[in-house]
Formats: C-alpha cells, structure tokens, sequence
C-alpha cells in the first residue's frame, strides 16, 4: 500500500495539536488553547478534503479512518465526499442547481425566499459577513437540506449519519474530558475554523462563460499550509488526484498556462480579497447566467 508520509504525518499533528492544546493548554491558557484546537479544526477540515480525494493511501476506508473524528462537527465524512466529488464536475461550477458547494441562487430561488433570508444571503456575499455569517448559514443550509434526504431516505445519507454521529460522540466525550463547555467549544472552536476555511473558500469560484476562468489563484498567502495550497485552487480542479504538497510545484513550473487557462481570475494574496470585499458584495446572490424559472418537473 503506498502511504503519502507528508499528509499522514499531518493528521497526526493536526490530531496532536488538538489533544495537547485541550488537555494540557486548557487549563493554563484558555485563550491559547481554543486559538490552537480552531488551527487544528481548520486544518482537519482541509485534510478531510485530501482524503476523499484518495489520500494519503490507495485504500478509501483506510483514508476515511484517519480523519473520522469531527473536529469541527457538522459535516459527515462520507456526505462531504458525495457533495464535494459533486462539485468537481466543472462545467457545472457555481450553477446553484448542480454544483453543492455553489454560493449562488436561481432567481426564482431568491424570490421564494422571504425578505430576511434575501439579506442575510447579500450581507454572507461580502467576506466580513462570510466570515461572521457563513459557517452557520452554511451549516443551517447542509443540516435542513440533510434532514430532507434523510426523510426521502436518499441513498448513503442515513449510513454517513450512522458513522459520523458515535465519532461526533467520542469528540464530545474528550472535550467534557478537557473541562471545555461545549457550547465554548461551538462558539470559540468550531466557528473561527469554519470562519477561517470560509476566507479560502469566499471567492473560490466566480461565474464564468468557460468553466476554468470560475476556479480562483490566490498565489501567497501565510494561510497556504492550513488550505493545503488549495488557494492555487485551479491547479487543484485540473489534476485532482495531486497530493497537496506538489500543488505549488506543479503551479511554478507551469504558471504562465495556469493563469492564462483561468483567464485572469488571479489574487496576490488573501489581503487584496479583503481590500476588495471586506465590506461590499463580491457578486449579485442571483446566478448571472441562469434561466428565470425552474423546470417544469424540478421542484422549486
């Protein structure tokens, strides 16, 4: 079995950092403690995404095993899989209607939806409010959309539940181990970690005519490690089954192609997102390409 040292060696970091900040952080330095278990939630949630793209071995379950522990709670292992793998079909990029991970609405979407919801989805569209609001729009979205599958029992979702809930369980049981109150854990841990991965994910992808100007280049940024140089996010949407650690390689050696393939969609760094954005909509809520009104046997 191949093994891919560099992305094990890191789950057991992420996981180690995690465990030590808890229980021997924690009660010297509270503060410190929670700032280092949100890095370590954050950059599970970036390993999650590296093992469903079959990392760092050849065997799915095995992958599956090493990152099934929930640091940031919401998301089951196996439905991220399903609606990330969803997401990567890239002439569906940001269409609302096919891509799970598209922040865009159909109009007729928008206009069902009542006048709070309208404002709260504008203010989520400039990165200050996706930074405060999205994880738990996001995480509202995912719970409601999953309970409805569940209901309609879609296929694989009650057993990604089945899984992830006695992990969810076992999470739990060590931070009351640690004497964190969850509800600190939820506020203190679990929001900044899912705030943070919203910076990598805010303007991850635009509406474009040809599906590779849609996928972002933030070229530097401090916060590379944490993404797992997903902020060269073309690269990643182009070869897939690349390991994290050859993404910058791979972006050097042929960036001229890269940035011409993206036809411009190119950042210095995460600061000129925040210049830009910080305060005012990146786009329209709307889809700029989508038809008016839903098909007639898809269901608003």
């Amino acid at each position: 079995m191949k093994l891919e040292w560099p992305t094990l060696g890191l789950i057991v970091l992420c996981y180690g950092t995690w465990a030590v900040a808890g229980f021997w952080i924690w009660p010297v330095v509270p503060i410190l403690a929670l700032a280092l278990m949100a890095l370590a939630a954050a950059l599970h949630s970036s390993l999650v995404h590296e093992c469903l793209h079959g990392h760092p071995t050849r065997k799915r379950l095995v992958n599956e095993a090493l990152v099934t522990l929930p640091l940031s709670w919401v998301y089951p292992y196996r439905r991220y899989k399903a609606t990330h793998l969803a997401h990567h079909h890239d002439e569906q990029l940001t269409d609302p209607l096919e891509d799970p991970e598209s922040y865009y609405k159909a109009r007729w979407q928008l206009a069902a939806m009542p006048g709070w919801m309208r404002v709260l989805l504008r203010i989520n569209n400039a990165l200050l409010g996706r930074l405060i609001l999205g994880p738990w729009l996001g995480g509202y979205a995912f719970l409601a959309s999953e309970w409805r599958l569940l209901r309609a029992d879609a296929r694989g979702v009650r057993l990604a539940w089945v899984l992830h809930l006695p992990a969810l369980a076992v999470v739990m049981a060590l931070i009351g181990a640690m004497g964190i109150p969850l509800w600190l854990y939820l506020l203190g841990v679990c929001w900044p970690a899912l705030s943070l991965i919203a910076l990598r994910t805010f303007a991850e992808h635009r509406w474009h005519d040809m599906p590779e100007g849609r996928t972002i280049i933030v070229e530097k940024s401090p916060l590379a490690w944490l993404y797992l140089f997903n902020n060269l996010h073309i690269v990643h949407h182009q070869i897939p089954s690349a390991p994290w650690y050859t993404l910058p390689r791979l972006y050097a050696e042929r960036r001229a192609h890269w940035q011409a393939l993206n036809q411009g969609y190119i950042f210095p760094n995460y600061r000129a997102l925040w210049r830009r954005w910080a305060l005012r909509g990146k786009e329209p809520v709307a889809h700029p390409a989508l038809q008016l009104e839903p098909e007639p046997n898809r269901p608003a």
